[in-house]
């Protein structure tokens, strides 16, 4: 059996996957929902296998676990990795302290300063030095190295990051320094080089992943071994930012490449299910308790390598999604302009939301939907969890108060600004891109998704939505759909007319000899694995460069031009310039066989008031939906994870796999 686990700001989910010899014949899903414990994420998940009845399982072995860690997210966004030392050469100890120069405001003539990511006084330099083409202009001093060693020792920094100039050409200095660091310092932090973690050029961008995956490397090691430890002999793997999956003793090694672990999660079961279903085409929008994360789908899952964590850029390769701070556990408060703001701060698992009853008083996303009957109290969580609406309502009234507004009213109001910043946050990764949003479908999930997806459809003028079975926790399903995967780079800069096919071939087998290893050391089949080879190309002159996938330079030049043209509006009479070479190592597997729904059996519906619309409304059970069953809104639809509000103008149409496809039809 395999157990996706996704451990979010709120809530942590759970999708155990039993194989068909255990369930006749067709593979099953079970589902289960916790509150999260960010203090220790662990107990949260120990708590889930317990109350789904795995305890046998893990004793015996007969359990896989894959995971959607927010160690590494929390401890990057809060500041909260362990003392770091960061070595680079002579002359450049300020580099990540400099930075770039762009700045965060354009117009701002005076802006705060940054606190540097290292201390000065933790930045030490290293003698010696590998040139432009790799070449060794100085060695590695032996007196530098007994300095350092010196240096750290009375520093005695928890974590050390090494990043010398060149060396994603020639790695050789850097390995040599952390080798006589690691049998010379007289304790044993943790040790990362740069062209272990992100061989690529710019220094300012490399020197940052390193000083990353430092200083949360031992958080990340250490909750890793606690979980290990709680949950063997079971397997135990963690979803990587880039949609594919990596065991836990690598990835403790690897937590730079971990920061978006969970999201990619939910990409990787919505890729599945745009397969499954035939929609090519998904617009996806992953709303949770915190935050909600937005991307696109066009046929694969995009990837960029100019994400952001914080104030700093994370250069290793993450999926291409756009997060901004409204969840259902966003704050609604009323700003000293008297205009109502929502997020990004949030009530997050402890205290949540108002309605929980676990101590919150301020107004939330999902206070608001409850107060406006979107929410049922006895239905939340499949009963297990009672919303409280007169702590919702309560919460509401100094807004409605302030703004002179009926609790209801406040509460829409509060409901309109989260869809806005929704809203804006897809125009983001559509329109702002080239793409137009009409010729994709909307796809929701996270627990708060359904609510608001007929919403964020009408303000995109998309036609056309899908509401995932057990959406509300499909970031914990995509775990096991995910595969086991390395994303492998190099910097090798040229121009496109002048490359060296030869050295270039050379280069991609070196790449996917050292990735079919790592693999393989995981257990998968040499005859599983499949690698997918792509470059980072721009104009000659350019700084920005896109990623296109690599056949033979004539069709790979004009896919270019293509990608260009689209992203940016127009191709230039320029040359292209070679950037990076990557290669995606992977295990293909086949895709799990779920079983189809049957007829459905509606029985008696409940029907309740719901504001802003005339007459009661339809309470539908989702698990009495059978295929091609069709519902016009309005209508509430409720299941164990997830509550879809089906506005009026919207019907929904229930496919063979229980998916609610939407459309508009007034």
């Amino acid at each position: 059996m395999i157990l996706g686990v996704d451990t979010g700001g709120t809530f942590t989910d759970f999708v155990l996957l039993v194989p068909p010899a255990e369930a006749a014949g067709q593979a099953m899903l079970r589902t289960h929902k916790v509150l999260s414990t960010p203090d220790a994420p662990e107990r949260a998940i120990l708590q889930g296998i317990r109350e789904m009845g795995l305890a046998d399982a893990i004793g015996t072995g007969r359990l896989r676990i894959i995971h959607g860690s927010t160690v590494a997210t929390n401890a990057a966004l809060e500041g909260k990795g362990v003392r770091t030392a960061f070595i680079t050469n002579t002359g450049f100890r300020d580099l990540l302290s400099i930075g770039r120069q762009t700045r965060p405001s354009l117009y701002r003539l005076e802006s705060p300063p940054i606190t540097p990511p290292v201390p000065r006084e933790l930045c030490l330099e290293a003698e010696g030095r590998i040139d432009s083409t790799g070449a060794e202009l100085a060695p590695l001093a032996p007196a530098s190295l007994e300095a350092l060693a010196r240096s750290l020792n009375t520093l005695r920094p928890d974590a050390v990051a090494v990043s010398l100039l060149f060396s994603f050409l020639a790695p050789g200095h850097e390995q040599t320094l952390a080798a006589y660091l690691e049998e010379h310092l007289d304790y044993s932090p943790f040790i990362t080089w740069s062209s272990d973690v992100l061989p690529e050029y710019r220094e300012y961008e490399r020197g940052i992943a390193t000083w990353l995956n430092a200083s949360l490397g031992p958080l990340v090691r250490d909750y890793l071994l606690r979980l290990q430890a709680d949950t063997w002999p079971c397997s135990l793997s963690v979803m990587q930012s880039s949609g594919g999956t990596i065991d836990a003793e690598q990835a403790s090694r690897k937590s730079v490449n971990l920061l978006l672990s969970g999201p990619a999660g939910g990409l990787a079961a919505a890729a599945f299910l745009a397969e499954l279903t035939g929609q090519q085409k998904l617009m996806t929008f992953d709303m949770g308790g915190t935050s909600t994360d937005v991307a696109l789908i066009d046929g694969a899952i995009g990837l960029t390598t100019e994400g952001r964590i914080g104030d700093y850029p994370v250069a290793v390769p993450m999926v291409d999604m756009h997060t901004i701070g409204a969840g259902g556990g966003s704050i609604a408060q009323v700003d000293a302009g008297n205009l109502l703001q929502v997020g990004p701060q949030s009530a997050g698992a402890s205290p949540g939301p108002a309605c929980y009853g676990l101590g919150g008083t301020r107004a939330t996303v999902t206070d608001a939907n409850l107060v406006l009957g979107r929410l049922q109290p006895d239905a939340f969580l499949g009963g297990s969890m009672h919303l409280d609406e007169a702590a919702a309502r309560a919460a509401l009234m100094p807004i409605a108060s302030a703004l002179d507004l009926s609790p209801e009213a406040a509460a829409e109001g509060v409901i309109r600004v989260a869809n806005e910043h929704m809203a804006r946050a897809l125009r983001v990764i559509s329109v702002a891109r080239g793409h137009d949003p009409a010729t994709f479908r909307l796809c929701c999930f996270g627990g708060a998704g359904g609510l608001h997806i007929c919403a964020l459809a009408d303000a995109m003028g998309m036609k056309e939505a899908l509401v995932p079975v057990n959406g509300g926790v499909l970031s914990a399903m995509g775990m096991f759909l995910a595969p086991v995967e390395r994303q492998l780079s190099r910097t090798r800069q040229c121009l496109f007319s002048s490359l060296d096919i030869g050295a270039t071939e050379a280069l991609f087998a070196e790449m996917e000899t050292e990735g079919r290893r790592q693999l393989e050391a995981e257990g998968v089949a040499a005859t599983a694995i499949v690698t997918e080879r792509s470059m980072d190309l721009r104009y000659a002159g350019q700084s920005a460069s896109l990623n296109i996938g690599w056949s033979t330079p004539p069709e790979t030049a004009e896919r270019f031009h293509e990608s260009h043209e689209l992203r940016y509006g127009h191709r230039l009479p320029a040359e292209i310039e070679l950037v990076n070479l990557r290669s995606r190592i992977r295990e293909q597997k086949p895709a799990p066989s779920l079983a189809k729904i049957g007829a459905g059996n509606p029985g008696r519906r409940v029907r309740k008031s719901v504001y802003g619309v005339e007459g009661p409304v339809a309470v539908i059970d989702r698990n009495t939906l059978g295929v091609d069953d069709s519902l016009e809104g309005p209508a509430l639809i409720i299941e164990t994870s997830a509550t879809t509000w089906l506005e009026p103008g919207w019907k929904a149409v229930c496919d063979p796999w229980g998916n609610l496809m939407l459309q508009k039809t007034a």
